[in-house]
């Protein structure tokens, strides 16, 4: 076969690749979770599939994937063709595991493509409502006065809020002890009955037992107040400054996902964030839409990494 002969076929198979991604979809697709239902991912994974099957004339189904604190359903997709038709909704547990685990079979930024950034939900700081703190810096000074006698509840080893439990000590110099939980409800239990002090939770774990006064809220954890508790600061409001942890979802490709279906996919995410029930939708769970494009949810994604790669070797932090 001479070089004319492979340069036509190349080009012919280009042509076919265009040609095929134009008519992308023409089948059902599936948005993987990789987390077992009823969390706020999946929430999320299956409001934006739901949405997007009216702009892509295709059904499209979150399809759910658990094990290995994301990995499973992660590495799926990784592997998965690169035709659009598999894809990934996943949490900050995304880059962490990297640093986190000592061995995860994929790659960040070689093995995805990241068509956005869906949502942005901050964590809250909360503590039994017996607890003598109204503010950050009560808070603190509580919590050194404590000698190390308090701990902090989270849903395991490695997730956001155990990470920003980790933050927190190491900005303050607070010490205090991790609580992982199996569920993070027997956690809010123990910090109901005094057995924990504090917990960096979920909009959507915390916000009825804020709402009942069965725990107070102290802070949000977001670069800008939370639509949820809009009168509660921020942590860098009160006086912590870069203390920004998000629980951000986003939706990634296969690395090699065609830029006509990547396009394709962002116009189509866009769509549903515009759509004006969207928004009190995602705010059951305390998920606000961010719609980022692909190339902004790249570089988030290498800040978040980085963010999280130096915070678990400043903290030791081990599975």
């Amino acid at each position: 076969m001479n070089r004319r002969t492979l340069l036509g076929g190349a080009v012919a198979a280009a042509g076919a690749r265009k040609a095929w991604a134009q008519d992308f979809p023409d089948r059902p697709m599936r948005l993987v979770v990789p987390y077992a239902p009823g969390g706020v991912v999946d929430y999320v994974g299956r409001v934006f599939a739901q949405g997007l099957s009216e702009p892509l004339k295709q059904s499209v189904v979150a399809e759910n994937r658990p094990g290995a604190g994301g990995v499973v359903g992660a590495d799926f997709v990784a592997k998965s063709a690169p035709d659009g038709y598999t894809q990934l909704v996943i949490d900050p547990a995304l880059v962490i595991n990297p640093s986190l685990q000592a061995r995860v079979p994929y790659d960040v930024f070689r093995d995805f493509r990241p068509i956005s950034i869906l949502t942005s939900s901050p964590l809250v700081l909360v503590v039994p409502p017996e607890l003598p703190a109204r503010d950050i810096e009560g808070f603190i000074a509580l919590v050194k006065a404590s000698r190390a006698r308090f701990s902090y509840a989270s849903a395991g080893v490695g997730t956001t809020p155990h990470l920003a439990g980790e933050m927190f000590s190491l900005r303050t110099g607070c010490e205090a002890t991790h609580v992982p939980y199996r569920g993070i409800a027997a956690g809010y239990a123990d910090m109901m009955t005094g057995q924990v002090q504090f917990c960096f939770s979920s909009i959507a774990g915390a916000r009825g037992l804020v709402a009942d006064g069965k725990l107070r809220a102290l802070a949000t954890t977001g670069a800008r107040r939370s639509a949820v508790f809009p009168n509660l600061p921020t942590m860098q409001e009160a006086g912590m400054e870069g203390f920004v942890v998000d629980l951000w979802l986003s939706l990634l490709a296969p690395a090699a996902t065609p830029d006509a279906v990547a396009a394709k996919m962002h116009a189509a995410v866009m769509s549903v964030i515009a759509k004006p029930e969207t928004g009190p939708s995602l705010d059951r769970v305390g998920a606000e839409v961010r719609g980022t494009t692909g190339t902004e949810a790249t570089a988030a994604l290498r800040v978040e990494y980085e963010t999280w790669r130096k915070l678990i070797a400043d903290a030791k932090i081990t599975v």
